[in-house]
């Protein structure tokens, strides 16, 4: 297989696997062009390269950026914009992940208190099932922290 053949496969099915998280295929090709770069890349190259516009990479490069996923690089000497992943991206995407599931966690626990608070006995499965989402989520979260914690042990670079 040719370079740039595997480039393009990489950048393809890095994006069909975002589209799987429920997330922009163009966003997920956006982030396999920058991770097999290894130089930053201006909004020019990376359209060129992706066959689409402007716009939405932009957007995409955004809301990329809001997630600690990528960062903006400054070139000397160019006024553009260039940009490449961050260091310890795949630890950042993670950790994105376990926020999101955090947010389950604290969201079972202030159900499990208001049924507390109330007495709550209309319907005890839904009890039951709340009073589930918090064991799973607390045991959840603490694997996260955990898995996390191990990661930078053993990735002394972070």
């Amino acid at each position: 297989m040719q370079p740039d053949e595997l480039k393009h496969e990489f950048v393809n099915r890095f994006g069909d696997a975002y589209k799987d998280f429920g997330l922009p295929i163009l966003m997920g090709r956006i982030v396999g062009l920058l991770l097999h770069s290894e130089e930053p890349m201006s909004l020019d190259t990376m359209t060129a390269e992706l066959h689409v516009s402007k716009g939405p990479v932009s957007q995409l490069l955004r809301r990329l950026r809001d997630h600690n996923l990528v960062k903006r690089i400054w070139v000397g000497g160019d006024r553009k914009d260039y940009y490449q992943v961050v260091d310890h991206v795949f630890l950042q995407a993670f950790i994105n992940q376990a926020e999101l599931l955090k947010r389950n966690l604290t969201l079972a626990k202030e159900f499990e208190r208001k049924l507390k608070n109330n007495n709550y006995s209309d319907n005890t499965k839904f009890k039951s099932r709340i009073d589930e989402m918090v064991q799973f989520n607390t045991q959840m979260q603490e694997y996260l922290n955990s898995f996390i914690e191990k990661w930078r042990d053993e990735n002394t670079d972070l």
